[in-house]
């Protein structure tokens, strides 16, 4: 056994999604067909079902399962919402949206340039996961943060 094993494995966050999905295969095509995802590894149970996959967008990983009913894990269609946004931060938001809606997803927030200094906007995806898209597009100091804040909430 290599004595050098690193705590964190290469290629590895020290946060990392794990997302429960009704349908786990068509969740890992539609990520590919929206985010570009690229598919790492997919383990199938002996009854068909994802136990666990890996797929990766940009630099960043994002494990995906089935639900297991038996064992408490539901998505959030089964749960009827979601509390988390997943981030996903890009040099071109404009096209990424749009390949994004046309695989499916729904718009819940207008993709527009924002106060604080990205173009944002934020999709549902077909499994009941919420997405916010960016793409930072000018610098903003604390204090015009706090101004736009201001303007934006009077």
């Amino acid at each position: 056994m290599n004595s050098e094993v690193k705590p964190v494995e290469e290629g590895m966050h020290t946060i990392t999604p794990h997302l429960v999905c009704a349908n786990c295969r068509e969740a890992i095509e539609f990520y590919k067909k929206a985010f570009g995802a690229e598919e790492v590894m997919a383990m199938p149970m002996p009854d068909g079902k994802i136990g666990h996959a890996m797929l990766r967008i940009g630099d960043s990983p994002l494990f995906l399962a089935d639900e297991f009913p038996d064992y408490g894990s539901f998505g959030p269609l089964a749960l009827k919402g979601s509390p988390v946004t997943i981030h996903l931060s890009v040099p071109n938001v404009d096209a990424l949206w749009e390949k994004a809606v046309a695989a499916g997803a729904k718009v819940r927030m207008q993709l527009a340039d924002q106060f604080w200094g990205d173009r944002y906007g934020q999709l549902d995806d077909p499994f009941g996961h919420r997405w916010s898209l960016a793409q930072h597009i000018r610098d903003v100091s604390p204090e015009e943060m706090e101004e736009a804040m201001k303007r934006e909430c009077a």
